[in-house]
């Protein structure tokens, strides 16, 4: 169960965060969903965009208080995007990703 509650955890916060965009330039959403067994999982998530470039970070802390988040950028220039991400887990271990890609 908790494994599948973080594999799932990061894209839904994304999903939730970008559709509650409040401004073109910045958002925040705060968010606590509850399991089938009672546990609770609490999400915030803010982001901003400027020039070109677009920052965001989020964390959820689950019922034990293990907290995992996520924070990551994203520019583009001349329709190609440059996007990097770093997670961290909730024993301070953390992994980055990298990607590029084409706007059309």
């Amino acid at each position: 169960m908790s494994k599948m509650i973080k594999s799932a955890l990061f894209p839904a916060i994304l999903a939730l965060a970008a559709a509650s965009a409040t401004s073109a330039n910045a958002w925040e959403r705060h968010t606590s969903t509850t399991g089938p067994y009672g546990g609770t999982v609490s999400k915030h998530s803010s982001g901003s965009c400027a020039g070109g470039s677009c920052s965001s970070t989020q964390t959820a802390t689950g019922r034990y208080g293990n907290t995992v988040s996520r924070t990551g950028s994203t520019a583009c220039a001349g329709g190609v995007c440059n996007g990097t991400a770093t997670y961290k887990g909730p024993a301070g271990k953390t992994v980055t990703r990298s990607r590029t890609f084409r706007r059309y």
